[in-house]
């Protein structure tokens, strides 16, 4: 089965930069502080990141973001725990979005 996902292209990310090359060093500028070591730690901000890739169902960064933590001694069971989080915030932005149509359903009630 194909997909949209190829994961050769995971290690072309930095191909991203060759048209707009002043937005591709601004975006890495700011990349590279946000994930440096400040009130979080790296590791810590990589977990972050590897739930929200999980959340926003992004194949790249689970990929990456898998990797970078293992090289940062992260293990499996905590990245699953990571996922589970990511999983109950989306599912509890899900249900409190639920308000919005029971706003609707009650104000268009006959």
């Amino acid at each position: 089965m194909s997909t949209y996902y190829n994961p050769e292209d995971l290690a072309k990310f930095g191909n991203m930069g060759e048209d707009a090359p002043g937005l591709w060093e601004k975006f890495m500028a700011y990349y590279s502080q946000v994930f440096a070591d400040g009130a979080l730690t790296t590791k810590e901000k990589a977990l972050i990141a590897f739930g929200v890739a999980h959340a926003v169902q992004c194949p790249y960064c689970i990929d990456s973001y898998t990797r970078t933590l293992l090289e940062m001694g992260v293990n499996q069971e905590q990245m699953i725990e990571a996922v589970h989080v990511a999983a109950a915030i989306r599912g509890g932005a899900t249900l409190a979005h639920g308000m919005q149509a029971k706003n609707i359903i009650k104000s268009l009630e006959l």
